[in-house]
């Protein structure tokens, strides 16, 4: 196996297209759209609640689309479809910069989630794990660095040129911003690592030496015993995020002592990213998936008794590593034990489980809070389902393991 430094200069322009994509899947992402809460619920005078409803209705909506417009990765060309996508989500963020009725922004939560954190983040996805088999988990971690870089400076950029800009005029930049990108990604792509001629031959095979259709797999007890874990991980960990100013209010601490850690968690995302792709390509994503969420037992856990902030540093950097596994495992595990000639629609039944998820956590949370149910209680509650998530998964796949190496 050559070294990762080799493997980065013999790849680079198959690998950075997919680090653009995840990069600028940013402006689709409740991290980056969170910063601009108190200005969206001011400018149409909505409540929490109103917001919060808005927010939950466009995403969860794109969850639904993201079942039919994932399979496009396995029909379109990804030199067509990344580019293709990044004009469509330009143009979600150019409409919210000229957005003036309140009637639109259902609309425009819903272009910004679909094409940014749905399928800018699917596409690269089933891009580095198609094009890749030996090193594919290497791959998928140089793509989700992409995703790092965005995480740990767009929100800061955001709330720099809100101070000195109007608001609307940020998004206006992002839409500026990957419309340039846009004939980067297809030139680095002009000629692709895949050649039609040969992407048929070229298919990875799974369970029982074939390739299995979506229909197939999603009844299979390994897909099935994934969707808990699928889910929990993004609506909880959004959950963590979108509750960030309320959490810190009741436990006495100034917001920005709170968000002064989450760098950490940046950090500790980016380091796991690189060892969950060492690992993957050593043992095989299979084994590991079972276990990458116990991180997160202990994360909610410390955060739900955390006596002061110190102790959110240690849960925020216990979520960054558990972050590293999930941008890595999921897209490599689903091509070991279902193929790759049909991952773009397995791989988007997947990402709809995870937009929708997404899409509950503050809903539900939210609810709760109004039913009187602690934050704190809730966080712990958090803990016990990502446990539960992580032990549902270990027979299965095992079992499924066991028929990968027959």
């Amino acid at each position: 196996m050559i070294s990762t430094a080799a493997f980065v200069k013999q790849n680079g322009r198959y690998l950075m297209p997919g680090a653009i994509l995840m990069f600028l899947s940013c402006f689709g992402q409740t991290f980056f759209i969170g910063t601009f809460a108190a200005d969206i619920r001011a400018h149409f005078d909505l409540t929490h609640g109103a917001w919060g409803a808005i927010y939950m209705l466009g995403t969860g909506t794109s969850a639904l689309v993201m079942l039919w417009a994932g399979t496009l990765a396995d029909r379109i060309r990804v030199r067509i479809l990344g580019p293709l996508t990044l004009v469509l989500l330009a143009l979600a963020c150019m409409s919210m910069s000229q957005l003036s009725s309140v009637w639109l922004l259902p609309f425009v939560i819903l272009a910004l989630r679909l094409t940014g954190q749905g399928m800018l983040t699917h596409t690269a996805g089933v891009a580095m794990a198609r094009w890749f088999a030996a090193s594919r988990g290497r791959a998928l971690a140089f793509a989700t660095m992409g995703f790092m870089c965005a995480e740990a400076i767009m929100p800061i950029t955001a709330v720099s040129l809100k101070s000195q800009f109007h608001w609307q005029w940020t998004w206006l930049a992002a839409g500026t911003l990957c419309l340039i990108m846009a004939p980067l990604v297809f030139l680095l792509l002009r000629q692709e690592r895949e050649p039609q001629i040969l992407a048929k031959a070229e298919k990875t095979l799974g369970m029982e030496g074939r390739n299995w259709t979506r229909w197939e797999a999603v009844r299979q007890p390994v897909f099935l015993s994934a969707i808990p874990a699928m889910m929990a991980f993004p609506a909880f960990s959004t959950v963590f995020f979108f509750q960030q100013a309320y959490f810190a209010e009741i436990k006495g601490w100034t917001h920005i002592s709170l968000v002064a850690v989450f760098p950490l968690g940046t950090l500790s995302f980016g380091v796991f990213t690189i060892i969950y792709g060492w690992l993957i390509d050593r043992l095989g994503a299979a084994r590991l998936m079972p276990f990458y969420l116990l991180p997160l037992v202990a994360a909610f856990t410390i955060h739900a008794w955390a006596p002061s902030v110190s102790w959110v540093a240690v849960g925020v950097v216990l979520m960054g590593m558990a972050g590293g596994g999930m941008a890595t495992l999921p897209a490599s595990v689903w091509s070991e034990f279902f193929g790759t000639q049909h991952l773009g629609a397995i791989k988007a039944t997947v990402a709809a489980f995870g937009v929708l998820g997404s899409a509950l956590g503050p809903g539900l949370s939210g609810w709760m809070i109004d039913q009187g149910i602690a934050y704190q209680s809730q966080l712990q509650g958090f803990a016990i389902c990502f446990a539960i998530a992580s032990a549902v998964m270990i027979v299965p796949f095992a079992r499924a393991r066991r028929l990968t190496a027959t």
